[in-house]
């Protein structure tokens, strides 16, 4: 058999509006819809290769081998999508932390999502790419498009995608992610958000507040107005971090660092400088805020951080396939 192989690359998203709470495990049913936007800073590149002496998948980050059940699970659902029963290696390199809330497992699958399927010489659609993905990591779902994405909960498989939001606006939007610690978190999203559905006395709340979040960011980002947006999505933030603080056993992702840049955040409001700041499952502080403004943000966080801490990025693309 000929050996089949493609290689592909999809960038990291950053919610907005969170998705934090599941309605069904296996599906990576969300309890909610969600807001994200895809960066060009951060990415992952995958290559696919089946080779039909192989007995098992072999999967291979950052040049070192792996053993990760999560992987084959997913192939597993890629041979069964595609039809092609051959096991495949796989090559992963993260160009941005792994495990540290900077969204490294919605690009590792979205480009895992586009590389496996092509190699096994199927051509899907990004609905359809983002449906698949979504089965690896709930926010890959997001990753297959890019610029701002809308995941729909749905209630099932087929009604559970991502599909893009239109802009119009002319905001040249950036985003500073603040590194406080890019080390592996101790608590898994997976985990962390299984804990709170449970347990929380506040998640009912939750999933109302974020439906509404949702329509009232997307009537900002066609009205124009960033100041509700941005106000927006750092409450929708603040409130699923709340969740996890109300949890039993109760947990964050807070470091002390974490509290030093949204204080500088919301410091440099009160001196007329629009920037607001979100967090995902993890310590790490993303500021959002429109070019214009990066230099003056960028000097006042130089004061509490380094330079190679400071990362920006602008909207970046969806996935794509990329020569091997």
């Amino acid at each position: 058999m000929q050996h089949l192989q493609a290689a592909a690359r999809a960038h990291t998203n950053i919610a907005l509006i969170k998705y934090w709470g599941k309605k069904d495990q296996n599906l990576i049913l969300p309890m909610n819809s969600s807001l994200s936007l895809t960066l060009d800073k951060f990415y992952t590149d995958t290559f696919v290769e089946y080779l039909p002496n192989l007995h098992e998948d072999i999967f291979f980050l950052n040049g070192k081998q792996k053993v990760d059940p999560k992987i084959k699970i997913f192939m597993n659902l890629i041979r069964q999508v595609t039809g092609l029963n051959v096991y495949a290696q796989i090559k992963s390199t993260n160009h941005v932390p792994t495990a540290a809330g900077l969204a490294s497992s919605a690009s590792a699958y979205a480009a895992l999502s586009l590389a496996a399927t092509a190699a096994a010489g199927k051509i899907y659609s990004k609905t359809e790419l983002s449906r698949i993905a979504r089965r690896g990591s709930g926010s890959a779902t997001r990753s297959v498009f890019g610029n701002f994405v809308e995941w729909v909960a749905g209630n099932d498989d087929q009604s559970s995608y991502a599909r893009p939001v239109k802009i119009m606006n002319d905001w040249d939007i950036r985003m500073v992610a603040i590194v406080v610690d890019s080390r592996p978190k101790k608590i898994s999203s997976r985990s962390g958000m299984q804990t709170v559905v449970e347990t929380s006395p506040f998640y009912h709340s939750w999933v109302k507040t974020a439906n509404e979040d949702l329509k009232n960011i997307k009537k900002a980002l066609k009205n124009g107005s960033f100041e509700t947006f941005g106000t927006i999505a750092e409450s929708n933030a603040l409130k699923m971090h709340a969740l996890n603080l109300s949890a039993s056993p109760h947990f964050n992702y807070f470091e002390p660092q974490s509290l030093v840049a949204m204080n500088a955040v919301e410091d440099m409001r009160t001196q007329g400088v629009q920037c607001y700041y979100t967090m995902d499952a993890g310590p790490n502080v993303k500021v959002i805020c429109k070019n214009k403004d990066l230099d003056v943000i960028l000097e006042q966080l130089h004061r509490y951080f380094p330079s190679d801490h400071l990362l920006v990025a602008a909207p970046g693309p969806g996935v794509e396939l990329l020569n091997n």
